[in-house]
């Protein structure tokens, strides 16, 4: 059976189709949100386990292989695929990527069911790319991890706070295998797509992106083709630095079709600085700010606020610096999958946190714009979701990062909703 979004097709996306994603071990999704089986390294979204054994796929073994066949036989049949968990359930947030994937392509919905057989082969190739081409970064956040960020992973190996067993792609003779793939096929793949001009996208996320040398080369050479006018440039970036071997971004940016610059931020001032270790506010403020000054558009400087337990803190200082900015503040909430994620918003008890988004809300909803709806819709849905009880693990390793970080939490929760609540957990 075959049933398009025009017939009643809800779980309907246009990815599978369009978008290719690879994870900076070099893991290949439907896109970064999607939960699927690990075909060599678990990622922190996935299900199942790993296979312990390195097998990258290249992109064409990827795109017509027997799970993507699977993936379009059932969205073209209007199942509910457990794969979009993150969508279906709205985890993330409450505007959810299935939207933007079939907003931003929905004119090539009928072709996608004209070229693909009923097996699920098509003959559409990628058009939009989002390849994590390493973990290079220079923060350490909070809700992330090493393999998403190299100072992570640098922090973990001096103290020898890993193992095999929990991250085997960091055993040398491994590393050393995924870097040569990343750096010939991924390499490859991606720069044969911009010199034949057929990609039509590019999400650029890391590690920290603005770091990578390969995206500097990208796109000076979308530029110099003459062809940065046909493509669609997004980016999540810490936004610590925005400029590289004398190339700066928002010189090249206005040479794009259009652009879309997410700024991570996760709170102001001291909270912010806590949970993304490596972030200098004043500068980060000052680099947004630069942007602002090329903006044509509201969608081009954006912020991008994950919620955290003591970004709870924030979220009215966060509606405060979108409306002191005058920008639309995106926002979703940290994932979780474990009870020992203690920095978690929902590891809060529920009395609590309702009061605090309660609160909050009647501080920003007077106050909002259409810019901060996605604050209010977000932090709405928070009330709908169940809190865990955080076990003492979470805060046993949050106290040890405190410690080899010469930072503390109590400096952030003393005196606040929250410490009563963070002193009384047992570890």
């Amino acid at each position: 059976m075959r049933l398009n979004p025009k017939q009643g097709n809800k779980t309907f996306c246009m990815a599978p189709w369009t978008h290719t994603y690879l994870s900076p071990q070099t893991e290949r999704r439907l896109c970064c949100a999607s939960r699927e089986p690990a075909t060599s390294f678990k990622q922190y979204i996935d299900v199942g386990t790993a296979k312990q054994e390195y097998n990258p796929q290249t992109l064409s073994e990827h795109w017509n292989s027997a799970h993507m066949q699977s993936v379009r036989q059932r969205m073209m049949a209007g199942e509910t695929l457990p794969e979009c968990e993150v969508c279906n359930l709205k985890l993330l947030n409450t505007d959810v990527y299935r939207s933007y994937w079939n907003n931003l392509f929905g004119h090539l919905i009928d072709q996608a069911f004209d070229t693909t057989t009923d097996e699920g082969v098509t003959t559409m190739q990628p058009i939009s790319f989002d390849y994590r081409f390493n973990n290079l970064c220079n923060f350490k956040c909070r809700m992330c991890g090493s393999m998403l960020s190299s100072s992570w992973e640098a922090e973990q190996r001096k103290h020898k706070d890993w193992s095999i067993e929990s991250s085997p792609w960091m055993e040398p003779v491994l590393r050393d295998q995924i870097k040569q793939f990343q750096d010939t096929q991924v390499v490859d793949e991606f720069m044969t797509a911009i010199e034949n001009k057929t990609i039509k996208e590019i999400y650029w996320c890391g590690g920290e992106p603005l770091m990578w040398d390969i995206h500097w080369t990208a796109m000076q050479r979308m530029i110099d083709l003459e062809y940065a006018d046909q493509v669609y440039i997004r980016y999540n970036t810490n936004l610590s630095r925005i400029e590289h071997k004398g190339q700066n971004i928002y010189d090249m940016l206005p040479e794009f079709q259009d652009w879309q610059l997410c700024a991570s931020i996760d709170g102001t001032g001291a909270v912010g600085e806590y949970i993304r270790d490596g972030l200098n506010y004043a500068q980060w403020l000052e680099n947004f700010k630069q942007g602002l000054s090329i903006a044509k558009t509201a969608r081009e400087m954006r912020l991008d606020y994950t919620i955290t337990m003591p970004g709870l803190l924030e979220l009215k200082n966060m509606f405060d610096l979108s409306k002191e900015l005058n920008v639309q503040i995106l926002t979703k909430v940290m994932f979780t999958f474990s009870d020992d994620e203690i920095f978690s918003p929902l590891s809060v008890p529920q009395k609590l946190l309702h009061e605090i988004i309660d609160d909050a809300l009647d501080y920003i909803q007077p106050r909002a714009t259409w810019k901060q709806q996605s604050m209010i819709d977000v932090m709405k849905n928070m009330k709908t979701r169940a809190c865990f009880t955080p076990t003492g693990k979470g805060k046993t390793r949050q106290t040890y990062i405190d410690k080899i970080r010469n930072k503390n939490i109590n400096n952030i929760l003393k005196n606040t909703v929250l410490w009563d609540w963070w002193d009384a957990i047992e570890i």
